[in-house]
């Protein structure tokens, strides 16, 4: 298990109550949360969260409608200074 810190970004991939996509939700978000639709709704928020911390640590969670985590995603930050 990760111990979130000063330095993991969390993320929450939701469904929208209007059955049009899912919320991207997190802190490290400008205005706190994305819409995201189409086909594959779920696989751009996760890869929008994890190119959004690319020298920081992410977790990005995915729940199902009824509130239960069904994924979950892990980013080890890569990107190293010279």
């Amino acid at each position: 298990m990760t111990v979130a810190t000063d330095k993991m970004h969390v993320y929450e991939v939701r469904p929208r109550n209007d059955h049009r996509g899912v919320d991207l939700i997190s802190d490290a978000l400008p205005f706190g949360w994305l819409w995201y639709g189409g086909p594959d709704a779920v696989g751009n928020a996760v890869d929008y969260a994890k190119f959004r911390s690319p020298s920081d640590d992410a977790m990005v969670r995915v729940y199902d409608s009824a509130g239960n985590v069904i994924e979950t995603h892990a980013h080890a930050g890569e990107f190293k200074e010279w």
